[in-house]
């Protein structure tokens, strides 16, 4: 991978960004509020970091919106997500307009068939869309992710599909859920935690990790820029000297 020099000139955008959209419970147990609307708070909060990403021209951008934990929180809290996600789903997330191509990551099994086939469809409607590669993720895990990788993966080599021998880093990183957008530049976590929690784990591995106070409800464009500001004045070596 290519060295990044900066100067006092250039502002580079990062290619593929993502991002953990934490602290919207902790949002609204501050205001006296249900969990349900710290939720609804974050995804308008998403749509208009979503857009500003486009707009500024990152490449990719992988949102971290369910994971293959979150079920274990209490019943209530989890349909209310998955209402809100039909509300959204059902509008596109807003982006009808927007040249954006919208992509859904990980295990759909668990989701009810209205959700899939809306998911399907959103994907179907958006895929000749030229602009941000925006990646949903879903009932996602990282770790879930490299395991299905491994899967697709033998059962190609017991097939001859592929020899063992053929295999290397690029060939596995075909089989991730991300393989059609860029590297993975930043992970970027509001809220004030300083963990990945299961999120790109293959992907991370070169990637900037950046952490901030806001919780995701409160957090804006100008925080982004803030992000994006800070990856620009560290020096990714990956591994050089």
């Amino acid at each position: 991978m290519p060295k990044r020099q900066n100067t006092a000139k250039t502002r580079i955008i990062p290619g593929h960004i993502g991002i953990i959209m934490d602290g919207n419970r902790r949002w609204a147990k501050r205001r006296g509020l249900p969990a349900n609307a710290g939720h609804s708070a974050g995804a308008e909060v998403f749509q208009k970091i979503v857009r500003h990403c486009e707009k500024i021209g990152v490449k990719a951008l992988t949102i971290y919106a369910f994971s293959t934990e979150n079920w274990v929180r209490m019943k209530d809290e989890v349909d209310s997500i998955m209402n809100l996600l039909r509300k959204y789903l059902n509008d596109a997330f807003g982006f009808k307009q927007d040249n954006i191509r919208i992509t859904f990551i990980g295990d759909r099994e668990r989701l009810d068939n209205d959700i899939i086939t809306m998911m399907q469809e959103i994907e179907k409607t958006s895929n000749n869309r030229t602009g941000l590669q925006l990646n949903v993720a879903i009932n996602y895990g990282g770790r879930q992710e490299i395991i299905r990788a491994a899967k697709i993966l033998t059962s190609n080599v017991i097939d001859n599909t592929i020899s063992l021998d053929a295999v290397d880093e690029e060939y596995f990183n075909s089989l991730m859920y991300t393989c059609d957008s860029p590297p993975l530049d930043i992970i970027l976590r509001p809220s004030g935690e300083q963990r990945i929690s299961n999120f790109l784990l293959w992907q991370c591995a070169y990637s900037e990790f950046i952490y901030m106070d806001t919780l995701w409800p409160d957090f804006t464009e100008k925080d982004l820029d803030t992000a994006i500001d800070t990856y620009n004045k560290r020096s990714r070596r990956y591994g050089g000297a």
